[in-house]
């Protein structure tokens, strides 16, 4: 190995620095606006912490291969210039998906800023709001 050793939170910073992520308050938007909304938190975390409605749930382990337009297994809709948000709990694992995603050539990969928690909270917000 050459060169000076990198941490996740290096890696992870990077992935960052690359994407146009999408804040908590503008998710209804970009899905009206036609992204796929790609949920790739656990089972567990799901019905713990609920569905996010509207999204595709695609696990983590498989999902480089579903959102690769030239994959065999890629997803109806995946597209290199199809706009893809992923979420995860708490936007970490979503960032570095996300970067891989655009190493793939999915020109529009990005992620939700601080994940579905971040959302949740968002739309409790603006329930409270509304009463």
């Amino acid at each position: 190995m050459t060169g000076a050793r990198r941490t996740i939170d290096d890696v992870l910073a990077a992935c960052q620095a690359r994407l146009q992520r999408v804040q908590a308050a503008d998710l209804a938007t970009v899905m009206a606006d036609g992204a796929l909304v790609v949920d790739i938190r656990p089972v567990e975390q799901r019905q713990e912490h609920g569905e996010l409605p509207g999204a595709v749930v695609i696990d983590r382990n498989v999902l480089e291969w579903r959102l690769d337009p030239a994959s065999d297994w890629a997803i109806a809709g995946a597209g290199y210039d199809r706009h893809v948000v992923i979420v995860c709990h708490e936007g970490y694992q979503s960032s570095l998906a996300a970067g891989l995603l655009l190493d793939l050539g999915v020109t529009r990969a990005t992620d939700l800023v601080d994940g579905y928690l971040a959302w949740k909270a968002f739309v409790g917000e603006v329930a409270d709001a509304r009463r």
